[in-house]
């Protein structure tokens, strides 16, 4: 056998001297078998360093035991934790996982898509930004979102978001705040931790101040584009609650150019709480996301769906309620 080509189940049989059907049935602990059958076909596995091609498995019903796993990119804080976090969970119970970092593009996102269909994963998990890709409702496989909700009939698991921006804007002005901003990536009705914010100054008789810096600008341009957002302020702001922790780091350098003092005189409340950037940063006000919580449920809720497909009933069929929330906390810190 050349040694540039992967073992093949006939290179197993050949070692091991038996038909590949004993291989086939041993591999797939079917049917009855010797003791020295099993260890004959086993040495040879070893010796070959034979490993079962998972995509000719699934083209014959079987599963592959992988999940694949779709986020914006492993290097933010926040989805690198939370790839974690799912293979953490996913290993419990005996899979693994592909992650497929899309970079926010939609075209990338797509192609990652087909190919985990394509290669018959399990099921998969999505966390990726770009929204209304058709290609997600013609997947006739598990599927779950985290925080990201594509259909009534599709799982997502998120955290209350609506909660934590009226929890960040209500400690805001609680510690003094009188005008606080708002700076997250995308403005608009979807956005829950916006409509947080705006119930709580809604209350308050406070006139909103929202700025956005989009998801997907490039790091070269973000800073720049951060700081003139944060420039155009009212000059009577004097907070910002940030819907991400980067982007409260980055106010924060912004007020140090400022010569804002934190938090005498200006305050700023950030969200996520991943451990990275609490190291970095661990006197920042945040509100924390559980992390591991929401990998957690999001691999249970697959798995459920994995499971009733392996006994015949078809993901997506009907329309399922959606998961509870899962709860915040405020972390208080030293810039609040």
């Amino acid at each position: 056998m050349s040694a540039r080509r992967e073992p093949t189940l006939a290179d197993v049989a050949q070692v091991a001297g038996v038909s590949l059907t004993t291989v086939s049935r041993v591999l797939n602990n079917r049917g009855y078998l010797s003791q020295e059958t099993k260890d004959r076909v086993a040495k040879a596995i070893a010796e070959l360093n034979y490993r079962p091609n998972q995509v000719a498995r699934a083209l014959h019903g079987k599963s592959t035991h992988t999940i694949g796993v779709i986020v914006p990119t492993v290097a933010l804080p926040f989805f690198g934790e939370l790839a974690a976090e799912i293979e953490n969970a996913l290993a419990d119970h005996g899979y693994r996982i592909l992650v497929c970092n899309s970079m926010g593009r939609a075209d990338r996102e797509r192609d990652y898509l087909d190919l985990l269909v394509s290669h018959r994963v399990d099921g998969i998990i999505s966390g990726g930004h770009n929204e209304s890709l058709p290609e997600y409702h013609t997947v006739r496989m598990p599927l779950v979102t985290i925080d990201r909700l594509l259909s009534p009939t599709i799982p997502n698991i998120t955290c209350d978001n609506e909660a934590g921006g009226r929890t960040a804007t209500e400690h805001l002005l609680a510690r003094g705040a009188r005008r606080p901003a708002l700076l997250t990536s995308r403005s608009g009705p979807h956005n829950r931790r916006e409509a947080g914010y705006r119930a709580v100054l809604r209350r308050a008789g406070i006139e909103p101040v929202v700025r956005t810096v989009d998801f997907h600008t490039p790091d070269s341009e973000r800073a720049e584009l951060t700081e003139a957002a944060l420039d155009s302020m009212p000059v009577n702001v004097d907070a910002v609650f940030a819907t991400d922790d980067l982007t409260a780091a980055a106010v924060l350098e912004w007020a140090r150019k400022r010569g804002r003092k934190v938090p005498e005189e200006f305050k700023v409340v950030g969200f996520d709480a991943t451990a990275a950037v609490r190291r970095a940063l661990p006197g920042l006000t945040t509100i924390a996301q559980p992390i591991a919580d929401l990998a957690v449920h999001a691999v249970d809720v697959l798995l459920d769906q994995v499971h009733a497909r392996a006994e015949g009933i078809e993901p997506h069929s009907s329309e399922s309620p959606s998961p509870a929330l899962l709860p915040i906390r405020l972390l208080n810190g030293i810039t609040s």
